[in-house]
């Protein structure tokens, strides 16, 4: 949902979509930094919040950041801007912050494991006793992105000295364009159970429902509305009926127009698809 406005307007707009989850960029997601929140951005969520209390909410991190950058300057930025996103959350509640791994730049793969791990290790430690989770999003594996094999986040997630501070996002566009069939008629079902296999159910704290536009094991990161993409509807008929991930929010991450009707027809038919098996 968009923070036009302010961050405490999103709760508003996820009322008229009818919501009953919902994610935020704490800031503007395109650049570094921004000013901090006052007491009054927070008490105005605060207040927000109080008429939606039971409505999980997640932030996403700017786009920008890149744990495992190889340029020193680079690195540096992400570390601070991605604690300081922690640091918004923290003041507002939010129950996790979603972040795209990183990417490599070349330097491989377990480089950049190793790396993003070690940046997590600095931004926790400058952030002491925060309760909103680190959320490692999986990837589509564009170009060196890290995070496109459930066996990284694990890794990642091992390396972390405060691994209780760790959750994962998994997103389904971007598993079946890195390779998970969660479309074939069994794929759904081997997919989640490798998951829990690999990294463990109990750390999933987030998915990000849509379908892409672009074929299985593409690698290729290009999200579509629900039913309209290559995935086709039987992935998203298996997730809005398993058992294991009711009470795990799920939230849109696709293009919508000022009325939200596009958010709306997506849950519309996503609701649909409950009890159908």
């Amino acid at each position: 949902m968009s923070i036009a406005g302010g961050v405490h307007t999103a709760f508003e707009r996820a009322r008229r979509a009818g919501c009953t989850a919902m994610q935020v960029f704490t800031k503007n997601n395109t650049q570094w930094s921004a000013k901090p929140y006052t007491e009054d951005n927070i008490g105005k969520y605060a207040a927000a919040r109080r008429v939606e209390p039971g409505m999980p909410v997640v932030a996403h991190a700017s786009y920008l950041i890149n744990l495992c950058a190889v340029a020193p300057a680079t690195l540096e930025k992400s570390i601070a801007a991605f604690a300081d996103e922690l640091d918004r959350c923290e003041s507002l509640g939010i129950l996790g912050l979603v972040v795209h791994p990183g990417a490599h730049m070349g330097e491989g793969e377990d480089a950049g494991i190793r790396g993003i791990a070690a940046s997590l290790n600095a931004v926790h430690g400058k952030t002491p006793g925060f309760t909103t989770l680190t959320l490692l999003e999986t990837t589509a594996g564009q170009g060196s992105s890290v995070g496109y094999r459930f066996e990284h986040l694990r890794d990642i997630i091992g390396l972390v000295d405060e691994p209780a501070r760790m959750g994962v996002c998994l997103d389904t566009c971007h598993i079946y364009a890195a390779g998970y069939d969660i479309a074939a008629p069994d794929g759904w079902n081997a997919t989640i159970e490798e998951f829990d296999r690999v990294i463990g159910l109990d750390r999933l704290s987030a998915i990000h429902v849509n379908d892409s536009k672009k074929p299985l094991g593409s690698r290729v990161d290009r999200h579509d509305h629900i039913g309209k993409g290559v995935m086709g509807l039987m992935p998203f008929r298996m997730l809005m009926n398993d058992e294991r991930l009711v009470g795990v929010p799920k939230i849109l991450e696709t293009e919508k127009s000022e009325d939200l009707h596009e958010d709306i027809e997506n849950m519309t038919l996503l609701r649909s698809l409950i009890g159908q098996h």
